[in-house]
């Protein structure tokens, strides 16, 4: 076991969830096997011309940052930016399929009473109240159905925020990868200052978050908060970076806090692909969130063997400069692990409809280019050329 695999392992984590793929592989795929998210039928009315799906997921272990950040500076407004983060990896999954609008949402909120006070769920309930806001100046209809709260301090160190989604559509307008060579790669960015936020966004989405933060943050947190951690992990590996929270980085001359780089609320591509559906949707042939597995995401939703190159990728933002410089990973692995900037992966069969989904993006002030291609191969494959300049491929 190298290294970096020991390192993810003695902390619990795994870059790629290969024992959850492991024990899913056999389930049923449902209609459509490449979509981003599992389709079934219509089982509201059965209709043949309807699908339904149904979405489920966490903020992962960003609530541990969130509760170090709270701890250490009674700011409860970071609370809020986790409901987002919950949401989004749900809303943002099933974007990729082509579901924009009509979602119903619920909560599941487990916390450990002695850690987590009232004020602390009545952020996270605001947080997401506040989403939903959002999103309906968009015209993204989101109907909160409640949920649950639970204290559970037997198996929840601090809190744990979820959320399920179900949305039903038309099949007619769903999106399922059909990713082919010949094809364009369009990178969006997770980073910056979209037209619907109201501060910079650093890009770091809510993966890869055990690994950065003990990577990043120094044994002061191991000390004080044992409650935020695996007592498990071993105490080299437990918060052996350099940086507090409240330390401020510069990268190519702009001061950032560290812990508003690594707690900034992973952004929503929701209006953005909702306008790219209303204007281009046939020419979108896949579309792919850099989730769990980063850049590698990809392979997981090819129906056919194709070698996917990104030799143009954007620009690395300053947050994982941040986490490489900390940890000093290989950039094989920092781009297996975090989406490195390029958040969002759009397929198109030509330069035109590329072009006319960067500018609906850039209409949103994101970020967005021609970050690759697709060719032919006898077998799935990802090859990337790096900021650093670093070529790597993932088999």
């Amino acid at each position: 076991m190298d290294n970096t695999l020991h390192r993810y392992s003695a902390r619990g984590v795994s870059s790629g969830k290969e024992e959850v793929h492991e024990a899913i592989k056999d389930l049923d795929k449902g209609l459509y096997p490449s979509a981003f998210c599992k389709i079934l039928p219509d089982i509201i009315s059965g209709d043949s011309e309807y699908c339904s799906i149904i979405h489920a997921d966490t903020a992962g272990t960003k609530p541990s940052l969130a509760y170090l950040y709270w701890k250490e500076t009674g700011d409860l407004s970071v609370w809020q930016g986790i409901a987002q983060d919950a949401l989004v990896m749900n809303f943002d999954d099933m974007a990729c399929v082509g579901m924009v609008t009509d979602f119903i949402l619920s909560s599941t909120i487990g916390r450990n009473k002695h850690c987590i006070t009232g004020d602390v769920i009545s952020h996270l309930i605001n947080g997401t109240m506040d989403f939903v806001n959002e999103m309906a100046r968009h015209n993204i209809k989101i109907n909160h159905g409640g949920g649950e709260t639970a204290d559970v301090g037997d198996i929840v160190r601090t809190v744990d925020v979820g959320f399920t989604i179900f949305g039903r559509m038309k099949r007619s307008d769903l999106v399922v990868n059909q990713i082919r060579p010949g094809q364009l790669i369009v990178g969006v960015a997770g980073y910056g200052q979209s037209t619907y936020e109201s501060t910079y966004n650093s890009g770091i989405g809510s993966n890869g978050l055990t690994s950065a933060r003990h990577d990043v943050l120094s044994k002061h947190y191991a000390e004080h908060y044992p409650e935020s951690f695996d007592p498990k992990v071993p105490d080299d590996l437990a918060y052996c970076g350099s940086k507090k929270l409240t330390d401020n980085v510069i990268y190519n001359g702009t001061e950032y806090e560290v812990g508003q780089l690594l707690l900034s609320p992973t952004r929503t591509f929701l209006p953005l692909i909702k306008a790219a559906l209303e204007q281009e949707q046939s020419a979108i042939k896949g579309i792919i969130h850099n989730t769990g597995g980063a850049h590698t995401k990809v392979t997981k939703f090819c129906d056919e063997p194709v070698h996917i190159i990104k030799d143009n990728l954007l620009r690395v933002p300053p947050v994982f400069q941040m986490i490489k410089e900390e940890s000093n990973a290989e950039d094989s692995e920092m781009y297996k692990v975090f989406n490195m900037g390029t958040r969002l992966e759009l397929y198109v069969d030509n330069e035109t409809s590329a072009n006319n989904l960067i500018d609906i993006c850039q209409s949103f002030a994101i970020d967005a280019q021609i970050i690759g291609r697709v060719e032919s191969s006898d077998s799935t494959s990802v090859s990337l050329n790096t900021q650093s300049n670093s070529q790597i491929v993932y088999t």
